[in-house]
């Protein structure tokens, strides 16, 4: 239950405990979702059939049926895409195979084999996960355009060999949000600024922005995408989607873009739960290239662990008040988020408040902040390090560029018109790029200060920090809880400790915001606790009424650099 002093605390915001009206669930079937909308954006029938926020299931029941083939699908994809995606520019580039590539599983289906649920399905990748084929992978850069990679990055030969169609790279925050630290969140120099698709003059959260609304929008069935520090959690969340985040390890790196080996991990988003789990069950498995998938028990599946309202009664989730929950950003959401957390209670969970941390002021008391503290307490100076020796080896193996380390990449930026390394050249890089000068500023070296800061984060995450909040009440007493909850707010510090403890989380969307831009709840446990997030996730988001309302595409005109709510900093 809410603490008194919590409820007080919120009264004093205006939040109102009696008067506030839950969100209106969507339906899944049985409404027209497109009523109201802007006909421009109403998406026709694909070959009679109705494709409109389809599931992988639908999908793959309608091939199944004779009613539609993977070729018509990602032909309605495409021709969609024609339409929203000169503005919302959530695809940076399409892949020229994806109809080759869509008539061999059809051919295959006809032939009566079938790979799984992915078989037939187009998806979406970011442009930081290497694809060997015709698609340029180059996290957004100019600077990497026409480089070669090695080989497909792990989780994309898995995805082949699922049977998913590669439709294209979605665009993203470039570098993933590794070049400066003030920037407008989504926007790459060689994709553009991603747009949010529920009103395209907001913020659309990043970095994985182009795989979270290009899913939204109804561009491809499910995507991918990379997460240092919120970036799956955050465009999903803003994207209403949910967003699956795993433990670093579960799924391998290998041929990704990096930043920091100790947070990066790739994740799955969907407009389901199923969905998203569906791509989680695809990517996840053990890589020689990745050291950190091996040796870990993982099920053969991960759908198995879905359930439903009723599994809610009798389980235990905490929340952790202090500080996480404090922003001021997360002030406008508090309303709708301690309704969800009612509608928990009212089908027979039992939700603990103040489950805090072990030391509460290890998260940021001023927003997302991952240079909070002094240097030797700061993920920062661990991620500084890690992308300064990482991105080396990343650049080693690739053929057709001159590009092998990082002052390589800033002397480029710096060189370049477009990217403009320089505070000021570009305007959607207020600082040009000084979280790349700071890294190159460390010259990758593992010293006291670095070894002293990635032993602090990583004990006051996880110990002192999730574990902890885990297992005790506010009074002291011992306890087992099934999860934390937290805001997904990207501008709050909430997702700090869970990136730094390379933790699993997962995002379910809860309402809209004044500017009609999504938000949504997550859940975190331990590491590898996947069933876990899984069962207890897809229970919430079963009694919270499956709170997806698809995009209008609000300020379908907006042209603003940087978007609003940006710059990041």
């Amino acid at each position: 239950m809410l603490s008194p002093r919590a409820r007080l605390a919120l009264l004093a915001l205006g939040v109102s405990f009696l008067s506030f009206a839950s969100a209106t669930p969507v339906p899944r079937s049985g409404l027209n979702v497109d009523e109201g909308m802007d006909s421009r954006f109403v998406m026709p029938l694909c070959n009679g059939q109705v494709v409109y926020e389809a599931t992988v299931t639908d999908l793959q029941a309608l091939f199944k049926s004779g009613k539609l083939t993977s070729r018509q699908l990602v032909s309605c994809y495409l021709a969609r895409a024609d339409i929203i995606d000169g503005s919302a520019k959530t695809i940076l580039e399409r892949n020229p195979d994806a109809l080759e590539i869509a008539d061999a599983m059809d051919r295959e289906r006809r032939e009566g084999i079938s790979r799984g649920p992915l078989h037939g399905i187009p998806v979406l990748t970011k442009d930081n996960i290497a694809t060997k084929d015709k698609v340029d992978t180059t996290a957004g850069s100019l600077i990497l355009l026409g480089s070669i990679v090695p080989r497909d990055a792990h989780v994309i030969a898995l995805l082949r060999k699922a049977g998913a169609i590669l439709l294209g790279h979605s665009n993203l925050s470039e570098w993933a949000d590794m070049r400066g630290d003030s920037y407008s969140e989504g926007f790459s120099e060689r994709g553009g600024q991603v747009r949010n698709v529920y009103n395209l003059s907001q913020n659309p959260g990043g970095s994985s922005s182009g795989s979270a609304h290009g899913v939204s929008a109804n561009l491809a069935t499910i995507a991918f995408g990379t997460e240092t520090d919120g970036s799956v959690i955050a465009p999903s969340s803003r994207a209403g989607i949910v967003g699956f985040k795993p433990t670093v390890g579960l799924t391998s790196r290998a041929g990704v873009i990096p930043e920091s080996t100790h947070q990066d991990t790739v994740g799955s988003f969907g407009r389901t739960f199923r969905d998203a789990v569906i791509g989680l069950e695809i990517i996840a498995g053990p890589d020689p290239r990745d050291n950190a998938t091996l040796g870990i028990q993982r099920p053969e599946n991960y759908t198995q662990f879905l359930g439903n309202k009723k599994d809610l009664r009798g389980a235990k989730f905490g929340v952790p008040w202090s500080r996480v929950w404090e922003s001021s950003s997360t002030a406008s959401q508090l309303p709708a988020l301690l309704e969800a957390i009612r509608v928990l209670e009212a089908h027979g969970a039992t939700v603990y408040n103040h489950t805090d941390y072990k030391y509460p002021d290890v998260v940021s008391d001023d927003g997302w902040n991952w240079d909070y503290g002094a240097a030797n307490e700061s993920e920062y100076t661990v991620v500084k390090v890690d992308f300064y020796n990482n991105i080396a080896t990343y650049l080693s193996e690739l053929g057709n560029t001159t590009i092998r380390s990082l002052a390589d990449i800033i002397a480029a930026d710096d060189r370049s018109s477009l990217e403009g390394g320089e505070p000021g050249v570009n305007v959607a890089f207020k600082d040009g790029q000084q979280s790349f000068v700071d890294a190159e500023a460390t010259s990758g070296l593992y010293n006291v200060t670095y070894i002293e800061a990635l032993a602090f984060t990583r004990r006051t995450s996880r110990a002192e920090g999730i574990d902890y909040a885990l297992t005790h009440l506010s009074d002291g007493t011992s306890v087992q809880l099934d999860g934390l909850l937290i805001p997904s707010d990207p501008s709050s510090a909430a997702q700090n400790l869970v990136s730094q403890a390379g933790y699993p989380c997962v995002t379910i969307p809860v309402s809209r915001d004044p500017w009609g831009v999504p938000f949504g709840i997550s859940l975190v446990n331990t590491a590898f606790s996947e069933p876990k997030l899984v069962k207890w996730g897809s229970a919430m988001d079963d009694a919270l009424g499956n709170r997806r309302q698809p995009p209008r595409f609000l300020e379908f005109n907006a042209t603003n650099i940087p978007i609003n709510g940006a710059y990041t900093e």
